[in-house]
């Protein structure tokens, strides 16, 4: 047993720290096949993947086989249908609605004989920059990064965790909202370019990590899902991620986040949450 998470309980995350040897997410075999690494590991069973790392790969295979420069995507929605095994998976990808303004992306990963992710993402036509006036409500102020400290411990205890850089903003040390600067060690496919989104959704899906209300040592808070929506790609190596917890008394919860980068903040998102007590 090891002490674990914003908690600073015992649980059962390994105590020994994650060995971060990977040149990346993931390693592509073939075309359609990828082979996940070390540093997409979930804290909960090295056998799993986080569900970060994943998801990001489906909205880079979508782009990446149907590529168009005339939209962005603007939003995309997971869901995890089971747990994600650190396997060989296979991605397959569709059209789902064309649209020359709007269109669908739908998109599936394989892996054991079983359907483990789906994700769909909704691409939107873009104009020339200028074309649309000024918002008339200013921005929020993002706020600046913090110099360099050690993050949590526990976040370098399993291989997603340790992928990353982490600068927390508040939070980290107790349950509570919490908003830390973040980048990638790695990208996201061995040897391959990086497309603008890879980082922002790889770690979008640890907002509930880094937000609970409730001791990790004691509690499960599991999303079923992520929903994301961008108004435009990040810019930059970091990324901010804001992210609040909201717990109902009959084991249903909520996440919400915000994505910014030095410029400003760029997303929303919010993951439903299962909340129950860990078996002992």
């Amino acid at each position: 047993m090891a002490v674990c998470g914003p908690c600073g309980n015992a649980c059962d995350v390994p105590a020994k720290r994650a060995v971060m040897d990977p040149a990346a997410f993931y390693e592509r075999l073939d075309a359609d096949t990828f082979a996940p690494t070390r540093a997409t590991t979930s804290p909960w069973d090295e056998r799993l993947q986080h569900g970060g790392p994943p998801t990001a790969l489906l909205a880079h295979v979508m782009n990446e086989r149907h590529p168009r420069d005339d939209v962005r995507l603007a939003r995309i929605t997971a869901e995890f249908l089971g747990p994600i095994p650190r396997a060989p998976m296979s991605v397959r990808s569709r059209v789902a609605r064309p649209g020359r303004r709007i269109e669908l992306l739908e998109a599936v990963v394989e892996s054991g004989g079983r359907e483990v992710l789906t994700a769909r993402v909704w691409r939107i036509a873009t104009r020339a920059d200028a074309d649309i006036p000024a918002a008339a409500t200013p921005p929020d102020p993002v706020p600046p990064m913090p110099g360099e400290k050690p993050p949590p411990s526990w976040l370098s205890r399993f291989g997603y965790g340790d992928a990353f850089e982490w600068r927390y903003v508040y939070g980290g040390g107790a349950p509570g909202p919490a908003s830390v600067w973040t980048r990638p060690r790695v990208p996201l496919i061995a040897g391959e370019t990086p497309q603008p989104f890879d980082r922002v959704i790889a770690v979008a899906d640890s907002a509930n990590g880094i937000s609970g209300e409730l001791p990790m040592g004691e509690w499960l808070f599991v999303p079923p899902s992520l929903s994301l929506a961008l108004e435009r790609y990040p810019r930059g190596e970091w990324t901010l991620l804001e992210a609040r917890t909201t717990l109902s008394t009959d084991g249903v919860g909520m996440t919400s986040l915000r994505l910014a980068d030095a410029d400003g903040y760029l997303g929303v998102g919010h993951q439903p949450l299962l909340i129950e007590r860990r078996t002992p």
